[in-house]
């Protein structure tokens, strides 16, 4: 690694924003272990948007096409947000020339991309991950660390929901988020994360899902007049088309423990913006957590007097994981939120990409081989639907990733 990292983004829509907003301040966290993060980039086939995007977060200037992206000297590290259909071209053509790829979830829209995907990823000499931000909040993370420590006992079940609205509208404008097969809707764009995090605070991987459900409940949409950006309105035509995936979906499902899941999402749950709530039982406790309220989280452990049991607020601070040093204000109850989780995520990519040794407040970001293993999971849902909710088996996958052990601060060199 060269005294410095470029950065690049391809895709300069909703997420596109929060990845470039996320490498400005990276560098800020923790102690300056970093090389210098020079900001290259933002790449966009809607040049107003990649203009406009690359002059507001202090890119030096700004593509109409990621092919300038791969072709660029300058640049070291790319964070590839775009359509999943579009991820295996782009991230197959960095990788073979030596750029490191942080690639939103899911993987791709396909089984057959993904897995050449992971394929390209293991031949390459350089890092490879997928994007799933939820894993950096404090919140999840402490209670990923309260399950491994035994402190709620044997886990015996995992609920949760991924409620979101952005396509309550029936006359909301037709995108390609509403385009490829049952299963590349709800469940792969939020469900993705829900699933992943079912199995992280959990601390097993599924095994079987049954009971799958699929339901397009707004069958038709208008098409735009203009161009659609992540999910803001635009003027729409009279004509309408036909959506091709899923509103809303649900499952249960089996952990390798033995623990049991039942999991929902939706992107058509009026009044709920951006609602993702689970909760874990355990035979000595429980708890829950709500990114509604993401600087606390909910506890409950068996003992004391039955009269005052129940769930208490744990406020979270310097204590839990990312925390400390993590935050400009650092102190307990400091408001955290989703943004700061793309943060924390572009920080562990930028510490591997420059060879910082890994530390246990900040474990690497999931590889290929993870982002694989999330889209089987999903694919077995879809399957369980298609088979009127029978049980399909998940193939085996990667071991579920721990929380960091402690809020300590990262004190490596950087790598030469």
């Amino acid at each position: 690694m060269s005294t410095s990292i470029g950065v690049a983004i391809i895709g300069a829509g909703m997420a596109g924003k929060a990845h470039a907003a996320a490498y400005r301040t990276a560098p800020t966290l923790y102690e300056s272990t970093l090389p210098e993060i020079r900001l290259v980039s933002i790449a966009d086939v809607y040049e107003p948007v990649a203009k406009a995007t690359a002059a507001r977060f202090g890119f030096e200037r700004h593509d109409t096409s990621w092919q300038a992206i791969v072709e660029a000297d300058d640049i070291d590290v790319v964070s590839v947000v775009v359509a999943n259909a579009l991820h295996r071209e782009i991230v197959e053509a960095l990788l073979a020339a030596g750029k490191h790829v942080l690639c939103e979830k899911p993987l791709s829209d396909t089984l057959e991309d993904a897995r050449a995907m992971v394929a390209a990823a293991e031949a390459s000499s350089s890092v490879a991950r997928i994007g799933l931000t939820y894993l950096r909040s404090p919140g999840i993370a402490a209670i990923n660390r309260l399950v491994r420590s035994g402190a709620l006992g044997t886990i015996l079940n995992v609920s949760g929901h991924y409620w979101t609205d952005y396509a309550c509208d029936p006359d909301g404008p037709i995108s390609w988020r509403f385009r490829g097969p049952d299963g590349s809707g709800a469940l792969a764009d939020v469900g993705s994360h829900l699933t992943y995090l079912a199995e992280f605070v959990s601390g097993s991987r599924f095994t079987e899902v049954r009971g799958g459900t699929l339901s397009t409940v707004i069958p038709t949409r208008p098409k735009p007049l203009g161009v659609v950006v992540g999910h803001e309105r635009t003027a729409v035509s009279d004509e309408r088309e036909r959506v091709e995936n899923d509103d809303v979906a649900a499952f249960s499902g089996s952990f390798a423990t033995g623990a049991t899941a039942t999991l929902q999402v939706s992107r058509v749950a009026a009044g709920h913006p951006n609602s993702l709530a689970l909760e874990v039982f355990g035979d000595r406790g429980a708890a829950s957590f709500d990114f509604r309220h993401p600087g606390e989280l909910q506890l409950f452990l068996a003992g004391g007097d039955h009269a005052t049991a129940g769930y208490r607020t744990v406020i979270l601070g310097p204590d839990h994981p990312y925390w400390k040093g993590g935050l400009a204000m650092d102190a307990q109850g400091v408001g955290i939120g989703q943004n700061d989780g793309f943060v924390f995520q572009a920080r562990a990519f930028l510490e591997e990409v420059a060879g910082i040794p890994a530390d246990a407040s900040l474990p690497r970001n999931a590889g290929f081989d993870e982002g694989l293993h999330n889209m089987l999971l999903l694919d077995a849902v879809a399957r369980s639907a298609a088979s009127n909710g029978s049980a399909v088996a998940v193939p085996a996958a990667p071991p579920v990733p721990a929380a960091p052990a402690a809020p300590v601060t990262p004190a490596a060199p950087v790598g030469a």
